[in-house]
């Protein structure tokens, strides 16, 4: 075999080698786009690190995949300055995909609202049936009042449960702002049911004091006298 043959098939060789490369590295590259389509199905929260800034959020890496993360998906509060956020770790979840325009947007504040709304839901279930709560009026409606009772809890005093007078609207009892003391009645699918009216004070029943005729003074020598009559004194 000549140099020249030897040396088109060692040519031929290193190509075949670079083209299975290119090769394996696209069809990893698809397993990669494949796995984040399936994150953001399963809603899966995972860490990243904040590698760069850019105009309208951040930059991280996933795999090796730049990711944007838009300024309004890094807090559940307004972001003034994105660049605090640089080098910063933040647990995100996917909320875009797309192989063909290279394009994955990732949020921080989807993975905060679900985690607040699960201690909100915790603290409501700690609430039990029968609980004295204070609070705050919050709104009125024409079905009730809505008491703010902190930590972003709130309950219903049904128009009914305000006082123990019938009302044609809340607003004849009570104004947005009004410190109020109430009963839970029910809790239910984080729904607070709270009653005024429950701890309305009874009314006192009024005793009737039986008719009473003071005798006059004849008849209570007479009755005295008749008494001493029939008392018998041993000598």
């Amino acid at each position: 075999m000549s140099e020249e043959t030897k040396k088109q098939e060692t040519m031929d060789d290193y190509m075949n080698e670079i083209n299975a490369s290119f090769s394996n590295f696209r069809d990893d590259d698809m397993l990669i786009w494949d796995k984040l389509a399936q994150m953001q199905e399963d809603k899966t929260d995972f860490e990243v690190t904040v590698e760069g800034i850019v105009k309208g959020g951040v930059i991280a890496y996933v795999e090796g995949i730049r990711a944007f993360i838009p300024v309004s998906q890094l807090a559940l509060h307004y972001v003034e300055n994105p660049e605090d956020y640089l080098k910063k770790t933040l647990t995100v979840r996917v909320t875009e995909v797309d192989e063909q325009e290279n394009r994955l947007i990732l949020s921080a504040k989807e993975v905060l609202r679900d985690k607040a709304q699960a201690e909100k839901l915790e603290k409501i279930q700690n609430i039990k049936v029968g609980t004295i709560v204070e609070g705050t009026v919050e709104s009125l409606q024409t079905y009730g009042a809505f008491i703010d009772l902190g930590n972003g809890i709130s309950g219903l005093v049904h128009i009914s449960q305000i006082s123990e007078k019938r009302i044609k609207s809340p607003k004849a009892v009570l104004s947005v702002g009004d410190p109020v003391k109430a009963k839970v009645i029910k809790n239910e699918d984080g729904k607070i049911s709270l009653s005024m009216k429950a701890l309305a004070e009874p009314q006192e029943e009024k005793t009737e004091e039986p008719d009473f005729e003071l005798p006059k003074s004849e008849e209570i020598s007479t009755s005295l006298g008749s008494l001493l009559k029939n008392l018998k004194i041993d000598g």
